[in-house]
C-alpha cells in the first residue's frame, strides 16, 4: 500500500500544482515538435498560428487536416494508407488550407514560405508508415518551406534519442522513446533555431508541473502540464519550444519519461530555450472517445480542432501568451 501511494505521488505530482509562470518569453519565433498524434498537433499549431510559430519538427506525422474530421480516415488513411484507404491528395489539403485562411480561421499560409521544417520517418515504424511523412513533406513543399527529412534510421514508432529509452531501436513499446544513438531533439532544434551551443551534460534548470485547468476546459487535456525552465530564463527574453507527446505517452501513462528523457532539456539549458510540455488526457466518454490520450487531429473535441478556434490549439496558445506576458 505504501508503495502504491508513493507511485501515485510520483505520477501525479500536480495535485497541488502551481500556476503556469509569467516569464516574459519571446512572443514570436515559437517552435514546436511532436511524435505521432503530437506531430500532427505540432503541424496544426504551426499552420493555425504561422505568424508566431516559425518552425516545426515532426516524427511519424502527416499533412495538415489529413483526417478531415473523420476517425476512420485518421486511423487508416493517415496512419497506414493502402490502395483501399489512400492518403488524401495533398493538393486537396492545401486547397482547404487556403479556404481556411481566407475565412480568417488560420494565419496566412504565406507565413509558411521559408519556415523551417524537420521530418523523421523510422524505417521500422509500422504504426505510422513512412509514406505518411512523405505526404507531409509534399504539403510543406507547396509553400517552399526549408525542409530536412530523416528517413534512414531503423527506428520503430518512437521519439529517437541518443541514450534514453528502449535499447532496441526498432521496437514500438512504452515509453515510446528509443535509444538509437541519434539525438532527434538536438537535430530538430538545430534545424529550427539555427546555430546552438553544445547541450549540458546534467540538467541545470527546473522541471515544473503546472496547473493546466485554466486553459484546458473542454479541450480533452489533463489537469497537469510540464515546463522546463533553464536558469537563464528566469530573467526573461527566452524563446519557447512546444513539445507534444504521442499517444499513450502522457505523464499518466509513462510518468515523466517523455518530459525528462526525450532530449530537449539539455539543449534548452545552454540555449535560452523554455520547453513547454502540454498534456493530453485519456477519455472513454462516447462524446470525446480518446482512450490512448492522443492529441486531437481528427475532431474528438470539436469540428474546429485544426483551426485557431480548436479547443486544444486555443489552450496551447493561451499558455504561450501566459509565458510571454
Amino acid at each position: 500500500m505504501i508503495r502504491f501511494i508513493a507511485g501515485l505521488l510520483v505520477c501525479f505530482p500536480a495535485l497541488a500544482a502551481d500556476p503556469l509562470p509569467s516569464l516574459r518569453a519571446q512572443p514570436r519565433n515559437v517552435t514546436a515538435s511532436g511524435l505521432s498524434s503530437g506531430g500532427y498537433m505540432a503541424v496544426q499549431l504551426h499552420v493555425a498560428h504561422s505568424s508566431i510559430v516559425s518552425g516545426v519538427g515532426v516524427t511519424a506525422g502527416g499533412p495538415y487536416y489529413c483526417a478531415q474530421g473523420s476517425f476512420w480516415t485518421a486511423y487508416y488513411n493517415c496512419r497506414t494508407p493502402s490502395w483501399w484507404t489512400p492518403l488524401p491528395p495533398v493538393g486537396e489539403l492545401s486547397a482547404e488550407t487556403e479556404v481556411l485562411a481566407r475565412a480568417g480561421r488560420i494565419d496566412a499560409p504565406d507565413n509558411l514560405r521559408d519556415a523551417r521544417v524537420w521530418l523523421f520517418a523510422g524505417t521500422k515504424d509500422r504504426t505510422v508508415s513512412p509514406p505518411v511523412v512523405q505526404a507531409l513533406r509534399r504539403f510543406y513543399e507547396t509553400y517552399r518551406s526549408k525542409l530536412v527529412v530523416i528517413a534512414h534510421q531503423p527506428a520503430g514508432h518512437a521519439m529517437v534519442t541518443a541514450d534514453a529509452g528502449n535499447k532496441d531501436c526498432s521496437v514500438t513499446a512504452a515509453p515510446y522513446l528509443n535509444d538509437c544513438d541519434y539525438d532527434a531533439a538536438g537535430e530538430l532544434l538545430k534545424h529550427l533555431l539555427g546555430s546552438l551551443s553544445a547541450p549540458s551534460t546534467q540538467p541545470g534548470g527546473r522541471l515544473l508541473a503546472f496547473d493546466q485547468t485554466p486553459y484546458a476546459k473542454g479541450a480533452g487535456m489533463d489537469d497537469i502540464g510540464y515546463l522546463y525552465l533553464p536558469k537563464a530564463c528566469d530573467a526573461g527574453g527566452c524563446r519557447v519550444h512546444v513539445a507534444f507527446h504521442g499517444c499513450r505517452q502522457n505523464a499518466r501513462a509513462v510518468g515523466e519519461s517523455f518530459v525528462r528523457d526525450a532530449g530537449y532539456n539539455r539543449w534548452a539549458d545552454t540555449n535560452r530555450l523554455i520547453v513547454l510540455y502540454p498534456q493530453a488526457a485519456s477519455s472513454w466518454s462516447p462524446l470525446a472517445y480518446n482512450p490512448r490520450g492522443c492529441w486531437d487531429w481528427w475532431g474528438y473535441t470539436d469540428a474546429k480542432y485544426h483551426t485557431k478556434e480548436g479547443a486544444q490549439i486555443r489552450a496551447v496558445k493561451a499558455m504561450l501568451d501566459r509565458l510571454s506576458s
